[in-house]
């Protein structure tokens, strides 16, 4: 299987917030995950690196808008 690891980017490091990731889909309001079976969450993010060969997406967080 090909699934990936999401992890979000925070002062100290990552911090892996999804495992066995099956769709990644940036949407308006941030980043759009879902695994096998499970209803798809958003996270207020944006992608910076997807590495196919470790399997591996890292997101940075991003700030509300207009605050």
């Amino acid at each position: 299987m090909c699934q990936s690891s999401v992890f979000l980017l925070e002062k100290d490091g990552e911090r892996e917030i999804k495992r066995d990731v099956v769709l990644v889909e940036p949407v308006e309001e941030g980043v759009k995950i879902q695994g096998f079976f499970e209803a798809p969450e958003i996270v207020p993010a944006r992608i910076k690196t997807i590495d196919l060969l470790k399997h591996r997406i890292i997101l940075e967080p991003v700030g509300k808008k207009g605050r």
